[in-house]
């Protein structure tokens, strides 16, 4: 891959910094927000429209994003996965292969910052780096603009939402409202904490209650109403990484395999696991986090190690596939 800071200088070459950090409006129009979400923050020099979302969601799924024609944002991110993907890491355009694990796009919209080490300030940005990245769609998101010209509907539809004929001005933001419509919170658990006592069985609630235990900390990092703190941080997943994480950007060794603390939310769809997909099944997860990590110099401190018997290690599993929002992966 390449390196994030020229990329980050392009992006403010050719967008303005300015716009990118403006203030924010806190408006959910149009938006169905589950019960105990925050509304969903838009900035103000992208506000939502239907018809931004639309011009969004088929440039989401339009691989003419690629520099060969054969991926689009929803090769990786699939509905039905939750907006991720089930593979190890993805083929990128003419068969490079990837690095990373798709992560989820399921409540993207409240992220903070964005890429698996979080090197990214703005969802709009964001956008640019699947487009810029060889081992992705290998492509430049100027000659797509001019490749998309003559399609009548990205006109009609991108004078709408922002009164003006497509440029990667409206390319991302379209794509990144869109993410923000990608909103997950209809699982059992949320039927649960919002007072519905009968959604749990008596195993999901006893693993809900072992991931909040003190000896298991999990709720330390995976808290909130999406099951993240997004804090950037060494999990212990190897003593070497071979993806140096937030130091590629940093070049700070303190910084060594740190990425973002994903969020756990329809994580019984997204096998298998890790930023590089390389753990297979939510039991191996937890078995790496029981026996305290690998030991990493960095490791973050909380991971500690814990005992758990066979049917202890069944009732968190059952509360983790209890974060399963099915509607979500159906729309």
């Amino acid at each position: 891959m390449s390196n994030r800071f020229p990329y980050l200088l392009f992006c403010c070459l050719l967008f303005g910094c300015a716009k990118e950090n403006p203030e924010l409006q806190n408006e959910n129009v149009g938006l169905k927000v589950p019960p105990g979400f925050p509304e969903m923050i838009f900035p103000e020099s992208n506000p939502y429209s239907a018809y931004s979302i639309e011009l969004g969601r088929r440039l989401f799924h339009d691989v003419r994003l690629s520099d060969d024609n054969a991926l689009s944002c929803a090769s990786c991110h699939q509905t039905q996965f939750a907006f991720a993907t089930q593979d190890v890491t993805n083929m990128g355009s003419s068969g490079e292969p990837g690095t990373r694990n798709a992560p989820s796009l399921g409540n993207v919209g409240y992220h903070p910052y964005f890429t698996r080490e979080g090197g990214v300030p703005t969802l709009e940005m964001q956008i640019l780096v699947p487009i810029q990245e060889h081992n992705e769609f290998n492509s430049n998101i100027v000659s797509i603009v001019e490749e998309l010209a003559n399609d009548n509907e990205y006109q009609r539809l991108s004078q709408e939402a922002y009164g003006q004929d497509l440029t990667p001005f409206v390319l991302t933001r379209s794509i990144a409202n869109f993410e923000r419509t990608l909103i997950s919170g209809e699982s059992k658990y949320d039927r649960f904490i919002n007072g519905d006592a009968s959604a749990f069985n008596s195993d999901e609630l006893a693993g809900f209650e072992l991931f909040n235990s003190e000896e298991l900390q999990c709720a330390s990092c995976h808290s909130g109403f999406n099951f993240s703190n997004y804090e950037v941080v060494n999990n212990g997943l190897y003593v070497n990484y071979p993806d140096p994480g937030l130091a590629r950007l940093s070049a700070l060794e303190s910084d060594s395999g740190k990425f973002k603390v994903a969020s756990l939310r329809n994580v019984g769809l997204t096998p298998p696991y890790m930023h590089d997909g390389s753990v297979n099944s939510l039991e191996e997860v937890i078995e790496h986090y029981a026996a305290g990590g690998a030991g990493h110099t960095q490791q973050d401190g909380r991971i500690q190690g814990f005992e758990l018997n066979s049917t202890e290690k069944e009732r968190l599993m059952a509360f983790l596939h209890s974060l399963t929002d099915y509607s979500f992966c159906q729309n």
